[in-house]
């Protein structure tokens, strides 16, 4: 039998629930802060929403940033409408935030965003050793080639070392090929400064 305690904590709430439901949001925002939340969104496989939800979830952190943006003026000519979908916490905890520090809630959003920047920093890092490593793999590769021919020459083609060697050659083919997928997807970092 389960103890009634027990069976109180782990249940959520109707409201907790109803909290991490997706709602959706419109902010006025500058195209570069849209891109660096897309870039960052895209390159490490995560929902938009839910890097919304790491940034707001930490009020320590939107006291920090409401601090920083107190004196901002943003330029109306240089930013476009956004719809992004957020929890319903999320946008509650916006709200708040920017009620109590007379902020305009774009001004809060735009500021959390670009603390996106060390992220897509380090990342376009990787980005640029990922292209090096590509460039010095792609020499091995041609080397790789060079070795199968001569395999292919001494032994043939139904040798057992010939056959290894072309699963290995054939191996790291598709590793080059995934790693070339990743730069491609990457690249929309390279404009980020």
């Amino acid at each position: 039998m389960m103890n009634e305690s027990k069976l109180k904590k782990t249940t959520l709430s109707f409201d907790a629930l109803k909290g991490m439901q997706s709602v959706r949001a419109t902010f006025t925002l500058p195209k570069h802060t849209i891109n660096l939340l897309s870039a960052v969104a895209n390159q490490l496989g995560v929902k938009q929403k839910s890097i919304f939800d790491s940034l707001v979830e930490d009020k320590n952190f939107l006291v920090k940033i409401a601090d920083e943006a107190k004196n901002y003026q943003p330029k109306r000519s240089q930013r476009r409408q956004k719809t992004f979908v957020l929890s319903r916490n999320c946008l509650s905890a916006l709200d708040t935030f920017a009620r109590e520090y007379e902020l305009p809630r774009d001004v809060l959003v735009e500021f959390s965003i670009n603390q996106l920047h060390p992220v897509i920093a380090q990342e376009k890092e990787r980005h640029e050793n990922r292209k090096t490593l590509l460039k010095e793999m792609e020499d091995f590769q041609e080397l790789g080639c060079r070795l199968m021919e001569k395999t292919r020459r001494l032994v043939g083609e139904d040798d057992n070392i010939f056959q290894k060697l072309e699963y290995v050659f054939n191996l790291y083919d598709k590793n080059i090929t995934d790693l070339k997928t990743t730069i491609e997807k990457g690249k929309c970092m390279e404009a980020f400064q």
